[in-house]
């Protein structure tokens, strides 16, 4: 089968198409990337995690959420398996809902340095509480900075009803 991209272009996805041990704890290493071949556009590219788990720091319960991530990217792109998996690598980690949104964000600026991304959780309730925490960037100096400002102030603008989720 003829595909848009070459081997050498491909080099560095190692985990798609082959069979993987699951992460037993917290694994960034695990995420690969590829090139971006349309640099000469800005795009938005969005994934939408509704089975993650992590773990309460403090009693080891676990916490279940959906992870919204969007980001325009730079010269690189994520490939969805190793973020598949890098997300699963979390069921073990013990850490607060705020924590594990911003740990994913500043885990895939790293690797990817987007023009622009956003990392929302939707966390279900425990103790009659559901924490929804919201983390985003702009690259400094671009129209991007501002719309990560703008974004942030007005993320929640229209809140969902929350019915237990």
């Amino acid at each position: 089968m003829k595909t848009g991209r070459n081997k050498k272009e491909l080099e560095w996805v190692r985990i798609l198409g082959n069979k993987v041990d699951y992460p037993k704890d917290y694994s960034p290493q695990i995420l690969e990337t590829f090139a971006n071949k349309h640099l000469d556009n800005d795009y938005f590219v969005k994934f939408n995690c509704p089975e993650f788990t992590s773990l309460c720091p403090r009693t080891g319960q676990p916490d279940f959420a959906a992870i919204y991530i969007a980001y325009v990217p730079g010269k690189k792109l994520v490939e969805s398996k190793s973020l598949k998996l890098y997300l699963i690598s979390f069921r073990s980690h013990g850490d607060f809902h705020e924590e594990c949104v911003n740990i994913i964000m500043k885990d895939l600026l790293n690797l990817l340095k987007p023009k622009y991304i956003e990392v929302l959780g939707r966390f279900l309730p425990r103790g009659g509480i559901s924490i929804d925490p919201y983390a985003n960037y702009g690259k400094p100096g671009t129209e991007w900075e501002i719309v990560a400002k703008k974004r942030l102030q007005w993320h929640d603008l229209n809140p969902e009803t929350v019915n237990n989720r």
